[in-house]
């Protein structure tokens, strides 16, 4: 919560401040203005607390109690006491503001390198990665207001958020969608021009032929049914005509509209079809970094349902938009040849229309985005809650997930009610607006015959026309919301097909006849937004070379077999494989020559057929069985009641842990890749299962440049080398054997590690003993002979 902080003399500053900081009013002196702040979650001891950071344009304050000072540093005299108690530093030039994040906590530093020599710290801060958004804020404002001062000149007025523009990740754009964005999609209608050009023939020649008959009935009324009227007879050859021409004009009409109809839904059809085929290519070139800030419940609905939605609207309502102004048009232009003055009092309406037109298409616009998301919001949750039922139900969390899938339903119910009082008071009321401009339309109509000005024919054909006219624009009015509604799926579409790739392809590949698999790591360094995960690694791979890659949980390990995989490219040096920079290298190409097997691996819905030969459709049985058979995986296939035929279910579904992973394993070997990694290949399964599986890699592992990761440092003995990592940096890099004996990195994981197993077997034996001791003392208490 942030309240507005008065300053000494009244006025207001131009920033809110967290309630945390509320005291600080009368630390401000007059004209000092705060330019930002960052609410500190943790104090100096890393414990969770309440604190703050100010920024003025003249200090930089903070709460005591969550500053951290350097030993024996008194530079920055606390002001206040207890817990108010804050610390001040004056801006001048040299002085800077450091932020650094590891395991979760972001570090804000306060440095001044005014001085001769390095930079001296003056005190430092911490907080949870939740605030770390708020830090890039602070840091940009500071060094903006630093640099301000230091030059004496008063840069463009921008705003607090342009001031952090540069540093912050990009968010969702909430920007009203427009209809301009439906243009984009000429892309796709491209190629069907001439088909579109063809539509729009028969569209305006059908148009044309529905606007006949109401023109016929002027000398039907006034040359045969007035005149009979008045005792004349009827001329049959003139009632044949005209009867005639109204048939003629209905079948004409029928056949055109047919025409049109099914040539412009086939065109329609095949550009939903290329926008989803367009999308989902475009989806699957993508780094992984675009899928983690994705949901997949979303993404599935913006290629379905979102297309399916730009499709109808191409299918039926752009057509019928397109007929209902032609309508228009050539319905205003014979009225305005029938008579010009009852045509000008047939436009009386349109002006009040066309104002709530855009006053509720302006509603719309939003409405819709809204509706879109709150939607998505429910594929979401359907997208998590179906693949883990199995999860829900074992914890019991059926009603949790039922009451999270009517909560997201229940909110998107709330934003189409939004939408739907706007849209239900404006269709009523364009169709009372037509209604007024008819009755203008007979009352002056009824003047004009009364003074003779026109015949009751040319009245009759004129609110024909104006029927014609009327339903078409209140046609026009309804197709607004179809209209919006393709505009916001529009949007969302070509948000995917905007997204450029972290992981681009190179413009001019370089091929790999034959892969060798030497890796060289260059002062490799990698950043996730703005925390480094890895940092100037080095490394040579020789080919054919096993490497074990060992450290703590969030080292970087998984990180780095991702870099080699170029699913991230790295921020910093290079990564050469067999003395090429792999970005050079085609990304389909690099990668068909690496093997990867997962800690969870992740099957598809087929037969174990299909899952093992995935990564060669071509394979033949034989290539598919030897696989198997070098995978340990070829007798459990055989107990299946179809073998490799056998179905397998969607993620794996129906099998173990441990013939998941020698399914995966197989799939691996088949491709026969150069460069082989395993992360954590054994770290979910029991010890029997253990065995099988590191029997398949012992197998998969030969003659193929290896990089394995694992936890359990044993399974890691016959690699030729294992690269210790913390931090993201490679601290020891040797044999398992002269590792254990530097007694550093290494040998402290290996040591923690056998302790932990000590302690569980210590812990199972004592158990053991316990229960043996309980029988013993029952089998006492109740001899074999009592009864």
């Amino acid at each position: 919560m942030t309240i507005p902080l008065p300053s000494p003399d009244g006025s207001a500053p131009s920033a809110g401040l967290p309630a945390s900081a509320s005291h600080l009013g009368q630390y401000l002196v007059r004209d000092e203005n705060v330019l930002g702040h960052l609410s500190v979650d943790l104090d100096a001891s890393l414990h969770f607390d309440t604190g703050f950071l100010v920024l003025t344009d003249q200090r930089l304050l903070a709460s005591a109690r969550s500053t951290r000072m350097p030993a024996n540093d008194a530079s920055a005299p606390a002001a206040g006491a207890g817990a108010q108690a804050l610390q001040s530093w004056t801006l001048h030039d040299g002085l800077r503001l450091r932020c650094g994040d590891h395991a979760g906590i972001t570090t804000v530093e306060l440095l001044d390198a005014s001085g001769a020599g390095d930079a001296h710290l003056l005190a430092s801060w911490y907080c949870t990665m939740a605030r770390h958004p708020q830090v890039l804020r602070l840091t940009a404002l500071f060094e903006r207001q630093v640099r301000r001062i230091a030059t004496g000149a008063r840069e463009a007025e921008e705003s607090e958020d342009d001031a952090a523009d540069d540093v912050l990740p990009p968010e969702d754009d909430d920007a009203v969608p427009s209809t301009r964005g439906l243009s984009r999609l000429w892309r796709f209608a491209r190629p069907y021009r001439w088909r579109l050009l063809a539509g729009f023939g028969l569209t305006l020649a059908s148009t044309a032929a529905t606007l006949v008959p109401p023109y016929l009935t002027i000398p039907l009324m006034d040359e045969v049914l007035i005149p009979y009227q008045n005792g004349q007879p009827i001329d049959l050859w003139k009632v044949e005509l005209y009867l005639g021409g109204l048939l003629a004009a209905a079948l004409v009409g029928w056949g055109l509209g047919w025409a049109r109809t099914y040539l412009l839904a086939l065109v329609s059809e095949r550009i939903g079809a290329d926008l989803r085929n367009a999308t989902f290519d475009h989806l699957l070139g993508l780094s992984l970094d675009f899928f983690g800030s994705k949901r997949t419940g979303d993404l599935m609905s913006r290629i379905g349902a979102e297309t399916d939605r730009i499709n109808v609207f191409l299918s039926l309502h752009a057509l019928d938009f397109v007929t209902d102004l032609l309508m228009m048009v050539m319905t205003a232009v014979i009225l305005f040849s029938i008579n010009p003055w009852l045509a000008l009092a047939t436009l009386v309406p349109l002006p009040l229309i066309a104002w709530l037109i855009h006053l509720v298409r302006d509603r719309l616009r939003t409405g819709f985005e809204k509706v879109d998301r709150a939607f998505s919001e429910v594929t979401n949750v359907l997208a998590d809650t179906i693949p883990g039922v199995r999860v829900v139900q074992a914890f019991a969390q059926e009603r949790r997930e039922a009451r999270r899938f009517h909560a997201a339903n229940q909110r998107n119910l709330e934003v189409n009610d939004r939408i739907n009082r706007v849209w239900s008071l404006f269709t009523p009321t364009v169709s009372l607006l037509t209604e007024i401009g008819l009755l203008v339309v007979w009352g002056f109509g009824i003047w004009l015959v009364a003074h003779q000005s026109i015949t009751v024919g040319v009245l009759t054909a004129f609110l024909a026309y104006i029927g014609r006219f009327y339903i078409r624009l209140d046609s026009m009015s309804r197709i607004v919301s179809i209209t919006q509604k393709a505009a916001a799926g529009t949007r969302r579409i070509f948000d995917i097909l905007d997204h450029v790739s972290n992981v681009p392809e190179p413009k001019q590949p370089v091929p790999i006849p034959h892969a060798e698999g030497r890796i060289a790591l260059r002062g490799v360094g990698f950043r996730y937004g703005s925390r480094t995960v890895i940092r100037g690694l080095s490394l040579d791979i020789r080919p054919g070379e096993m490497i074990g890659l060992v450290g703590h949980s969030g080292s970087g390990k998984s990180t780095l077999v991702n870099l080699i995989s170029r699913f991230y490219d790295v921020t910093a040096g290079s990564i050469e494989v067999d003395g090429i920079d792999i970005r050079y290298y085609g990304l389909a190409d690099y990668r068909r020559h690496i093997g990867l097997v997962l800690q969870e691996p992740f099957l598809f819905f087929g037969t174990i057929a299909e899952n093992i030969a995935y990564g060669m459709p071509g394979a033949t049985r034989a290539e598919i069985v030897a696989a198997a058979r070098a995978a340990h995986a070829h007798d459990f296939i055989l107990r299946l009641p179809y073998g490799y035929d056998s179905l397998v279910g969607e993620r794996g579904q129906g099998l173990s842990g441990g013939e998941r992973q020698r399914i995966s394993i197989a799939r691996a070997l088949l491709i026969d890749p150069r460069i082989l990694i395993l992360d954590e290949a054994t770290s979910a399964v029991d010890t029997e299962t253990e065995k099988e599986i590191q029997k398949a890699l012992d197998n998969l592992v030969q003659g193929r440049t290896t990089i394995a990761i694992a936890h359990r440092l044993s399974t890691l003995r016959k690699a030729d080398r294992l690269v210790v990592m913390d931090r993201g940096e490679a601290v020891e890099v040797g044999p398992h054997d002269e590792l254990m004996a530097r007694q550093g990195a290494y040998w402290r994981l290996y040591q923690a590690q056998v302790r932990r197993v000590d302690d569980v077997d210590l812990e199972d034996r004592t158990r053991a003993a316990q229960a043996a001791a309980a029988a013993h003392s029952i089998h006492s208490a109740h001899p074999a002979g009592d009864s």
